[in-house]
């Protein structure tokens, strides 16, 4: 407690500090301006006082001074996303999971996901020059896995001739080191980008040494090259490598087995991507990008029941695209692209190294933004989606924005979002020998796997759910959404937005058979028909010369319908508090397992000048992990986490012209959750340095 009131006490002293004479930045530099220029919601560059559904931007501003190293790091503070911790961190969006976020780097996506979870901890946050945040169903525009939204995130581009240093240290032994440098001469561009980071990991047990985080290190290098060719025509090139090694120690505890592991862990990707752009004219310009990239992963257990892990994954991806802008008039623009690509992936998990399974998809997209009137902005779009192994996708949107006044503005949209089945879904044939021998197989593989293992006698019971094993069917989703946003002076900004997202063919893992001694057997059907509906609400206040106050606050609402049809039927039943089975009602019905009802976000910040400091908090209301009482449905006699308020703080000075400093402290009072967020670490300190030297670049 002694080092969480000395962060609170520096953040208090810093304010009341005399600093260096000068102005704060107004809240559109900080909070992002109408005028900022965004590109996810649209693929064309627009004001995003222009852009008619929900973005939001986080600048590199907040990003350093939030004292973010990784990028789950800076997504956990923002209204409306929910960072999970099984199988890395992925970020669960309007409360749909990670599997429905499609991540961008430089609007391009990122591949390599376990149990349909992108681990957002493998993304550095040192050379980002903004995160585009697009809520709500985005497949006319992006095609799979944009069910629930979009995260692009943008790379810094050389403005300045630049040699930066920086090199941060904290708790458990975590340093993060960056490197980068930009030059630019004529018609060349060049950045340089190099991250290391390293951690010993932390335990949550106070006499063990087992760590829930074990000790990691990862090297990250970017590489990004400009050349401009004439007036008119420019080629971007770009190489990203990530390389990341784990040393494991990890403990299970499943079907009441738990089950001990110690190994390696080893994960690369790779990303490379080239694009040219040519300007036809003042009213045409066309890009032509191809996009490669690879991801690879390999794990090695010894357990101490005596049975080997082994894990080995590896995906290609190769995508080409090109895209058309045409300024039809002074009030309309259209955009037309098409694209193919092609998906490969070899897995233990699957079957054996060498067998690959591979899926192509061709693509068509449109995208034209109308201004019949001065106040009123229309977006109409759709997608064609050509999958080799399912049907055709195809996905609308419109959205329109109305500025009442110049103070006020509404807006509103309604899209359809589609998502694939993955590999994973329809070819697994895993059984995890380090959590208990319980067993997957994907919808394709699963008939057919535990017809031969009942044959050889491996098979204790089917459960009703094997019947309905069936081909797997793309999910669909249709969102709605609207805003009311109030701007009354500079120093102020309310922001009110309703979403409702309804998903039917809901791709849901389902116990299907039991093996003798009672290890699970799992897989995959469309069996719901689910909904997400809830109320956003974000706040942004300059108070007086130096104090900026952000708030954002989410109410979330999610269920089944035919779980909520089945409680109306009187045909779900649950246990007293003597252990009698008696009828559910709707009532005890909590929707969806793992979502939180209420979040909260509240940040202060100070600054003057270079002098800064943030008080950050963070609220999550109870959610519910496990279905106790065993009738297939989530209520409130199933067992749930306790919510949590965490707060962060930091605080950073110039110390010399080049050289700064900052300092900070995340989770100030130790909120821990063994059980429900092994991977949540207790209080953590840190110091940083950073060193730079700019050179502006003449044209």
């Amino acid at each position: 407690m002694r080092f969480s009131g000395l962060i609170v006490g520096l953040f208090f002293g810093f304010t009341a500090a005399q600093g260096q004479v000068g102005k704060i930045p107004n809240a559109d530099t900080l909070y992002g301006s109408a005028n900022e220029i965004v590109v996810t919601a649209t693929r064309t560059e627009k004001k995003l006082g222009n852009v008619a559904v929900p973005v939001t931007l986080i600048s590199s501003k907040q990003i350093a001074q939030a004292g973010s190293v990784r990028l789950a790091d800076i997504l956990q503070e923002q209204a409306g996303l929910f960072i999970t911790t099984g199988f890395g961190a992925g970020v669960q969006m309007q409360g749909l999971n990670p599997d429905y976020t499609l991540i961008l780097l430089n609007g391009e996506p990122l591949v390599g996901r376990t149990a349909g979870i992108l681990d957002l901890n493998r993304i550095t946050v040192g050379n980002i020059k903004q995160i585009e945040i697009v809520k709500g169903p985005s497949s006319s525009l992006y095609g799979s896995e944009a069910m629930a939204g979009v995260i692009n995130i943008i790379t810094t581009t050389p403005i300045k001739n630049e040699l930066a240093l920086s090199a941060r240290y904290g708790s458990f032994n975590t340093s993060d080191v960056n490197a980068t440098f930009n030059f630019s001469k004529n018609k060349f561009t060049y950045q340089g980008f190099a991250n290391n980071y390293h951690t010993n990991g932390f335990s949550l047990r106070p006499n063990s040494q087992t760590s829930f985080v074990t000790p990691i290190n990862r090297f990250t290098q970017q590489h990004q090259l400009g050349y401009q060719i004439s007036d008119k025509t420019k080629l971007l090139g770009s190489v990203r490598f990530n390389r990341e090694r784990i040393t494991n120690e990890i403990a299970v505890e499943n079907n009441g087995v738990i089950v001990n592991s110690q190994g390696k862990e080893s994960n690369d990707d790779a990303n490379f991507s080239a694009t040219l752009m040519h300007k036809f004219s003042n009213s045409v310009k066309t890009s032509a990008k191809l996009y490669a990239t690879t991801f690879a992963s390999e794990q090695e257990l010894a357990t101490t029941s005596g049975a080997p892990y082994t894990d080995y994954f590896k995906q290609h991806f190769l995508r080409f695209e090109t895209q058309t802008d045409v300024v039809v008039s002074k009030n309309l623009e259209t955009s037309i692209g098409a694209g193919y690509l092609i998906d490969r992936a070899n897995s233990t998990r699957y079957d054996k190294r060498e067998s690959t399974k591979e899926n192509s998809v061709g693509y068509a997209f449109f995208q034209s933004e109308w201004k019949p009137l001065e106040k009123l902005v229309v977006i109409g779009g759709a997608r064609y989606d050509h999958n080799a192994l399912f049907a055709a996708a195809f996905s609308p949107k419109l959205a329109l924005k109305y500025s009442i006044t110049n103070k006020i503005n509404v807006k509103a949209s309604v899209g359809r979002g589609f998502k694939a089945p993955d590999f994973r879904q329809l070819y697994l044939n895993f059984t995890n020998t380090a959590a208990g021998g319980y067993s997957v197989f994907g919808a394709i593989e699963a008939q057919k796997i535990i017809t031969a293992l009942k044959g050889l006698g491996q098979i204790a019971s089917i459960e009703q759910d094997y019947y309905s094993l069936a081909a797997l069917q793309p999910e669909f989703s249709t969102g709605y959404h609207a805003s009311f946003d109030y701007t009354p002076s500079q120093k102020h900004n309310v922001s009110v937005s309703l979403f409702y997202n309804n998903i039917n063919n809901l791709i849901d893992s389902r116990l299907v058979a039991y093996r003798p001694g009672g290890a699970q057997i799992f897989s995959y059907l469309n069996v719901k028909t689910a909904f997400t509906k809830g109320v956003e609400l974000n706040t942004n206040h300059k108070i007086g010369k130096y104090y900026l106050m952000s708030s954002g606050y989410q109410f979330l609402l999610s269920g089944d319908a035919s779980e909520l049809d089945k409680i109306e039927e009187g045909k779900v039943f649950t246990r007293d508090e003597n252990g009698y089975s008696r009828r559910l009602y709707a009532s005890e019905y909590v929707g969806l397992p793992n979502r939180s009802k209420h979040q909260f976000n509240l940040k202060l910040q100070y600054q003057k000048e270079q002098v800064f400091a943030t008080l950050r908090a963070l609220y999550r209301s109870s959610w519910y992990v496990t279905d106790t009482d065993g009738n297939g449905l989530y209520n409130t006699n199933d067992s749930k986490a306790l919510g949590f308020v965490q707060f962060n703080a930091t605080i950073g000075l110039p110390l010399t012209k080049n050289i700064t400093m900052q300092a900070g402290c995340n989770n100030i009072f130790n909120y821990r959750d063994a059980i429900n967020m092994p991977n949540f670490m207790g209080r953590t300190g840190f110091i940083s340095i950073n060193y730079s030297i700019k050179q502006s670049i003449e044209k």
